[in-house]
Parts: structure tokens; sequence; C-alpha cells
């Protein structure tokens, strides 16, 4: 059984409060877009993870996909699985393929083996993984807050726009982005601000990320002016980067941002 796991970007992200246990309070937008990895699982002797595709740092026996099987087999008796990867989604990107990779995973099992769970118990289940692993569980835009892993179906479709990805040949950890993060409570929350005319976005919908990563990384910064250069009508770092999303009214080509970067058109 094979499913496809797709990335999101966020629309808007605050930082608004450090928790005590070590996590921070953020509010978003996720929205899912159309870039995939492949998750299958076999019949197998061993239960291994295999990663195909780009390459994925880290030993796969700390694959997150690894952990949500052994997570269900906890409390569900499961035979032993081959978890096979194909790996498109860029890595270190604000993009959350893994996590998306892990829900999938949850899915397929959940799929397979009858074990009858609903989406709520599959999204606590994904909820151990990582802040955001459970939103992949619906797929669907939400307005996130608390640790990210609390949603609120909200009313946002792009389907009419261009939306292109532009991921620079750069990793941006998330513990070194959080560390250069202030959290402050905002004027407007996001969930009011998604509302706004598109075109009005640039002006309201901001990334707390951007300044602390932009300051590192300057080649991010300089991906988001190009998109703009390029006529985007909004573009935004996703998550704590390094991937840069833009919205087109119209199909683009841009062979300049080609040149040393990734560039992913109409996701």
């Amino acid at each position: 059984m094979l499913a496809f796991a797709n990335a999101k970007i966020n629309l808007g992200l605050n930082v608004t409060r450090k928790r005590p246990d070590g996590y921070h309070d953020i509010e978003t937008v996720f929205y899912p877009v159309k870039l995939n990895d492949v998750v299958e699982i076999t019949d197998s002797e061993n239960t291994i993870c295999l990663v195909k595709g780009i390459d994925v740092p880290g030993d796969t026996r700390d694959n997150l996909c690894l952990k949500a099987f052994n997570l269900l087999k906890k409390d569900f008796d499961l035979p032993a699985q081959q978890i096979t990867l194909l790996k498109n989604i860029p890595v270190g990107a604000g993009l959350g393929g893994g996590s998306s990779d892990a829900a999938q995973l949850i899915r397929l099992v959940n799929d397979k083996f009858k074990l009858g769970l609903s989406v709520v118990k599959m999204q606590n289940y994904a909820r151990e993984l990582g802040a955001d692993c459970a939103f992949f569980i619906e797929n669907r835009p939400v307005y996130a807050f608390g640790k990210g892993d609390e949603f609120q179906p909200i009313a946002i479709d792009l389907s009419n726009y261009y939306v292109v990805l532009v991921k620079p040949p750069v990793h941006v950890s998330t513990a070194a982005a959080y560390a250069g993060i202030k959290p402050v409570i905002p004027s407007r929350s996001v969930k009011d601000l998604i509302h706004l005319p598109l075109k009005t976005w640039k002006q309201h919908l901001e990334n707390d990320f951007e300044s602390t990563v932009f300051s590192k990384y300057p080649e991010i910064e300089l991906v988001k002016k190009k998109l703009y250069q390029s006529g985007a009508l909004f573009a935004l770092m996703s998550g704590s980067g390094a991937s840069v999303f833009a919205i087109f009214e119209h199909e683009v080509s841009l062979p300049e941002l080609e040149n040393g970067n990734k560039v992913f058109y109409n996701i």
C-alpha cells in the first residue's frame, strides 16, 4: 500500500509565547500544496525504513515514519513492515515533509490492518511525533495555534492562483531559528488577516522567523526579493525556512531563480 504525502506552506506565522515545557506557542495558517513524497508499506521479515530520492541527513533508524509505526505497534499487534520513502519534498525547508510522511504512515497502517482509528485518534498519535504532524491527517487549510497542533478549519482557497516554491541550497535548523525569536502577541491575528484581499497580504502577513533567518542566510531574503521583482502578489518564507513560496496571478517562468536553487512550479 502506498500514499502520497504532501507538503504545506505557512500563510503567516507568529511566535506568541515561550511555553514552560520548552516549546513555543505559535499561530499560523497551514495550507496544503501539491508537492509530494511517496510512502509505501509492504510485508517484511523485519521492520525497516528505506529512503530513496533526495538525500536525507541522519540515520534511517531515527526516521519519523519508523517512530510512527513503533508508536502504533505499542497498542496493536502489527506484523513487521518495510517502510519505503521516495523523498521529493526538500528537507530543512519549512514544508513539513517528515511530518507528512509520518502522518500518511499512520493512515496507511490504519487502512491496511483495519485498526478502525478515527481521525481524532490518528491526530492524537501524530501529535506525539511532531508539532505539525497532526495537520497532515486531514490535509485541509486550518488556522493552527498552541504548539501548532490545535486547529480550526479556515476558508481559504488558492486554486485560482499560481503558486511557486523556491528552495535555496541551505538547510535551516528549526532549533536555531527559534533561538533567535522573541515571542510577541500580534495586534491582529493571522486568523483575521488571512481574510483580507490577497493583494494586501504583503502589508499585513508576516513570518516571525524571517528576520533571524535572513540575517544568517541573506540568500533566502534575496530569493524573496526576486520573487516580488518577478511580479508575485505575495511571497513569504515557509515555516522556519529555508524555502520561500510566492503567489502569482498567472503562470510564470523564473529561469534566474532556477540557477542554484530548486524551483517548484504550480504547487
